[in-house]
């Protein structure tokens, strides 16, 4: 390790290999809490490369319990977190609005670390039920057409990191890595990252998959659809910006979708926007990433995919499928 930390600290990169070494390590306890910590916060001191995200990316998915899905055809829709925006959860409604369009989705989520309420954190709230067992997200899929693969259960490795990145609650590498390590491995996906240079990085490493993927970052800095702005897109065989205008939209003022201050708050926040009591603007947003995610998996045009997300929200489709999911989770 003290190899590695010399040279992040003179703003070298390391090799594929040597990331993966290092997260391997980590796994099986051999360094300690300091050495991790300085890991973890050196690390974010430079500009991450193609190699180390690969690098880190293959460990993790070695080192993870997979569970096959395949059978659904799933989207993920997973944001890599650090905007420092403070949004609602966005991406987790737009999931349940997608999955109300008769989309399967496996959403990869975790606890928030650098926002105040990240997926699992609201869906544990408000009484979802986290689990491996297969035959449980099986039916959760079948009935509610979401499951939500809770990112700790899957990847036991990074019980070593979890109490640290909690106590430094900043981003770190592990923002970066997460929709990548998706245990289900879904054939679709939807990316929300949090500056430019990460969305390049993921492009290169997703063109070199069998991944039907959506990878997004708003300019003004969120790592989602903001209609506060334009946003830059990369799919499989394209590349543009889109702007609130392309959903027929006018441009929103970032505090018009704010999030809660607590986990009770967001959850508030939550649930109204489900049962239709959400403002314009809230309603108009996770309906646009809704809409790319529809549009990923049907390749139907943005108005088109607009369009369907709003009819799931509005006819109370989303809503029945997060109510199936807790209603499941109750049994």
């Amino acid at each position: 390790m003290k190899q590695i930390l010399n040279k992040l600290l003179n703003q070298e990169s390391i090799s594929s290999e040597e990331a993966k070494h290092v997260l391997v390590n980590i796994s099986k306890g051999n360094y300690n809490q300091s050495q991790i910590a300085s890991f973890l916060t050196v690390f974010m001191m430079r500009s991450t490369t193609i190699e180390e995200l690969f690098g880190f990316r293959e460990a993790l998915l070695e080192l993870c319990i997979p569970v096959d899905l395949d059978a659904y055809n799933a989207i993920d829709l997973c944001g890599t977190g650090g905007d420092e925006k403070d949004t609602f959860n966005i991406s987790t409604l737009a999931s349940f609005i997608t999955s109300g369009a008769g989309i399967n989705v496996t959403k990869h989520g975790n606890y928030g670390v650098s926002s105040t309420c990240g997926s699992s954190n609201v869906l544990e709230y408000l009484g979802v039920k986290f689990t491996s067992d297969v035959d449980f997200l099986k039916r959760c899929l079948d009935q509610a057409g979401f499951c939500i693969l809770h990112a700790p259960l899957f990847h036991p490795a990074m019980k070593n990191v979890a109490p640290i990145r909690r106590e430094l609650g900043v981003k770190t590498f592990f923002n970066m890595l997460g929709p990548m390590v998706n245990p289900s491995f879904p054939k679709h996906q939807m990316v929300g990252v949090f500056n430019l240079e990460l969305l390049r990085i993921y492009g290169y490493l997703y063109q070199n998959t069998n991944k039907n993927y959506t990878i997004m970052h708003a300019l003004d800095g969120y790592d989602e659809i903001s209609l506060t702005g334009p946003t830059k897109v990369i799919q499989n065989n394209s590349e543009y910006l889109l702007s609130p205008e392309d959903f027929g939209l006018e441009t929103l003022n970032p505090n018009a979708i704010h999030g809660g201050t607590s986990i009770a708050s967001s959850a508030k926040i939550f649930t109204h926007i489900l049962n239709g009591q959400g403002t314009k603007a809230q309603n108009q947003v996770v309906c646009a990433n809704a809409a790319m995610a529809i549009k990923t998996v049907t390749n139907k045009t943005v108005e088109e995919c607009f369009d369907i997300a709003n009819e799931s929200l509005a006819s109370g489709k989303a809503l029945n499928s997060f109510k199936t999911l807790v209603t499941l989770s109750e049994k």
